[in-house]
């Protein structure tokens, strides 16, 4: 069938059972993933976009119940701020390193998010570059995950092989308030 992905693991968890007779559905966890999650989000996803630390990664990796391999992409951060998701990319390959040592986490690529205040093209043209040095520890790591509604041409444009583009599909999400 596909690839979907959800950005919050509460609403991962429920759908994954509510979609379960869906033959071949794959479910991509593409949000900020906190450790404490770690458990919730490996048990009903296929892969998890956004591994940015090695608390995360060695997390996700404590929480496989068997020898079950897990897709993961290592998130960049392309801003200054460290408060953003993302591994700065001065410490990428140390964490590539890390990821790929652990048993049950396969190294796809990775995975960013334009900045607000940079045109997408100019900060999507980097990842490639942060691909080159991923694939230079882990040879067949070539997922490119980056692009949402708003930014997916200049993403395509810059070899994006996996986007993220929930609204144009299925509209704003409903307000739960």
């Amino acid at each position: 069938m596909g690839d979907v992905g959800e950005n919050r693991q509460q609403e991962l968890t429920a759908k994954v059972p509510e979609t379960g007779d869906l033959e071949g559905l794959r479910w991509h966890f593409i949000g900020q993933a906190q450790t404490k999650k770690a458990g919730a989000i490996r048990r009903v996803a296929t892969a998890v976009h956004s591994v940015d630390r090695m608390r995360l990664a060695d997390a996700l990796e404590r929480a496989a119940a068997s020898d079950d391999v897990l897709d993961v992409l290592l998130q960049v951060n392309l801003t200054d701020d460290p408060g953003r998701g993302g591994a700065a990319p001065g410490e990428i390959e140390q964490l590539a390193e890390h990821i790929a040592g652990l048993d049950t986490l396969r190294l796809r690529g990775v995975m960013a998010v334009a900045p607000l205040d940079e045109e997408p093209a100019r900060a999507f043209a980097r990842v490639g570059g942060y691909s080159e040095r991923i694939r230079s520890i882990v040879p067949d790591a070539g997922w490119i995950s980056m692009g949402m509604t708003a930014d997916f041409r200049e993403a395509i444009a810059a070899g994006a092989t996996h986007l993220r583009i929930g609204s144009a599909i299925t509209g704003p999400r409903p307000d739960r308030g």
